[in-house]
């Protein structure tokens, strides 16, 4: 049964909280054992006890109580509760650690003294008790450093719960959020809205499999939207077809050779545009998988095909490179930037370079070139600026449209460049883990 990330996070916010009860406390006594420095409260106790003893001992008494109290580095003196009144509450030379300390973990166990936590004479540090109306007893020589068992056990607790939430909740985020996430944009990025199997892996917490359905839903019904309007001018090119042939018929049967000849021109320019948008929105590109492939062959073909019909095309780069990629889109693509380029241009050059992992071909050729500001929205289906290659309007804006999403497919790019002295430069970029010969 799958869990929500709410739940998810409530379960790594309760193993925390075990963990800081166990680790805390056990952290607390190796302090303790590892580190034989006084405690302020242990301390305080001391001084209380020794204060109830005197409170109750005859004068010879008090002596011995002192000599035992007094052994080791201790140093308890019975004091006028006069004595009080050189009591100050801070001290030129305490560390700011302890001020804060103190400030923020007031200690709250064992005996509070006389005159309070915080008691300093002549700056240094002092624990008081009350021994009767006229007497205190002063533990005046105490230890540059000591424990404060409020601030032990919150430092404990905070450490271990600090470093444990890190840790559990680094992991939830990567394994719970993070590699779901870049699961799902890996899936986005690759898959194509043909219909399939579902590209989103529908696995993990609740949140994440209903975003992975409705993707996968989606693109189903994206896809299922492609499809009837493939299937549509699919229809309507066929039934425009029959009245093309019978216009076409007609027209080759008209004697004036100054009618006839426009008339079958204007049918061959509407065919070829129906024949180039049907192929344009069946996204053979999109379906098709990659393979690996020597790359100059691909593009030498394409050169050598054009050179055969009469175009000054030639290739220039390495011999060989094999790679990953879709050999007929690309194939499509390179023909359809060598064709714009050979409308416009007498002269056109394929290049191939090899940057880090990524392949870039550039179409370069010496025609009129395509303006900046235009540059974006040729890219777009059926967008043509006809004064800006020569006034040339045989084209139906569909060639870049086709290359921009072939550069798409493979995860890459194309951009449109000036080529100097002029002309163009198409520049269609491709990642490839690549093998270079």
């Amino acid at each position: 049964m799958r869990s929500t990330i709410h739940g998810q996070m409530t379960a790594v916010i309760f193993v925390c909280l075990a963990i800081v009860i166990v680790a805390g406390s056990s952290l607390e006594r190796l302090v303790r054992k590892d580190y034989d420095v006084p405690d302020l409260e242990a301390l305080s106790d001391r001084v209380a006890v020794v204060a109830s003893m005197l409170a109750s001992a005859t004068p010879s008494e008090r002596g011995t109580i002192f000599e035992i109290a007094n052994r080791g580095d201790w140093k308890f003196s019975l004091r006028p509760i006069s004595f009080s009144e050189r009591f100050t509450t801070t001290s030129p030379t305490e560390p700011f650690v302890h001020r804060a300390i103190d400030w923020f973990l007031p200690p709250d166990n064992g005996a509070v003294p006389f005159g309070g936590w915080r008691t300093f004479v002549d700056g240094k540090r002092v624990l008081a008790a009350k021994v009767s109306d006229e007497e205190i007893v002063v533990l005046e020589q105490m230890s540059e450093t000591f424990l404060r068992s409020d601030a032990l056990s919150f430092g404990s607790n905070f450490l271990v719960a600090l470093v444990t939430l890190m840790v559990l909740f680094s992991f939830f985020a990567v394994w719970a959020i993070t590699r779901p996430l870049r699961r799902i944009a890996w899936a986005a990025t690759t898959t194509d809205i043909s219909v399939g199997s579902p590209p989103f892996e529908e696995r993990g917490s609740v949140e994440i499999v209903a975003l992975a359905r409705a993707l996968n839903g989606m693109q189903r019904r994206v896809s299922t939207m492609a499809d009837a309007r493939t299937r549509m001018l699919r229809g309507i090119s066929h039934d425009l077809r029959t009245p093309l042939t019978r216009l076409r018929l007609r027209a080759e049967r008209i004697p004036q050779d100054d009618v006839r000849e426009p008339l079958l021109a204007d049918v061959e320019r509407i065919d070829r545009l129906l024949t180039e948008s049907l192929s344009y929105l069946r996204d053979h590109h999109q379906s098709e998988k990659c393979e690996r492939t020597d790359l100059v062959s691909v593009l030498k073909t394409v050169c050598d095909e054009f050179s055969d019909i009469g175009h000054d095309v030639h290739y220039r780069g390495p011999v060989r490179l094999i790679a990953s990629f879709r050999p007929l889109a690309v194939t499509r693509a390179i023909t359809n930037l060598c064709e714009n380029a050979t409308k416009f241009g007498t002269q056109v050059e394929v290049g191939l370079s090899v940057v880090g992992d990524v392949a870039v071909i550039a179409v370069a050729d010496n025609g009129p070139g395509i303006p900046v500001e235009h540059r974006k929205q040729v890219l777009e289906p059926f967008y043509k600026v006809d004064t800006s290659r020569g006034g040339v309007g045989a084209g139906f804006g569909l060639g870049l449209s086709i290359v921009w999403e072939v550069a798409q497919a493979h995860e890459g790019d194309l951009s449109l460049l000036e080529n100097e002295p002029n002309g163009l430069v198409a520049r269609l970029t491709i990642p490839l883990q690549t093998r270079r010969h």
